[in-house]
């Protein structure tokens, strides 16, 4: 999948279609995981259940989006993102850092982050994270 080959499809009818293009786009995208992992060398980082868990997560986060219009372009915008990334237009950390890690920071990282900072620092990072 290229970007040349990309087309923007025509409108979902109903929210039957749209639910049936998510479905469908869910299972390229874990089509795609092995060439991810080889593209991005991501084998000492992450598992490919690890990744289709993260793809899941991301579609799920729209679930609440009941408009096929709203849904189609969704689902444009993460097509456009999995061509990005299985073209290799962006750097392994990129991958890392969205897909892997996420906004949560590694599981090691949970108790230690913050381990011998001042109060004024913890109080800092406590209110800058998101």
């Amino acid at each position: 999948m290229s970007f040349r080959s990309l087309k923007v499809p025509p409108n979902s009818a109903t929210l039957e279609e749209a639910r049936h293009r998510t479905f469908e786009f869910f299972k390229t995208a874990c089509r795609s995981i092995p060439t991810v992992m080889d593209i991005y060398n991501l084998d000492d980082v992450v598992a490919p259940s690890q990744l289709r868990s993260t793809i899941a997560a991301q579609i799920r986060k729209n679930g609440h989006v009941k408009d096929p219009k709203v849904i189609d372009m969704l689902l444009f915008k993460a097509m456009e993102e999995l061509n990005n990334i299985v073209e290799h237009a962006k750097q392994r950390h990129h991958i890392i850092g969205q897909y892997v890690v996420g906004n949560h920071g590694l599981v090691q990282d949970v108790g230690t982050k913050d381990q011998g900072a001042s109060d004024f620092l913890k109080n800092f990072y406590k209110t800058n994270y998101f």
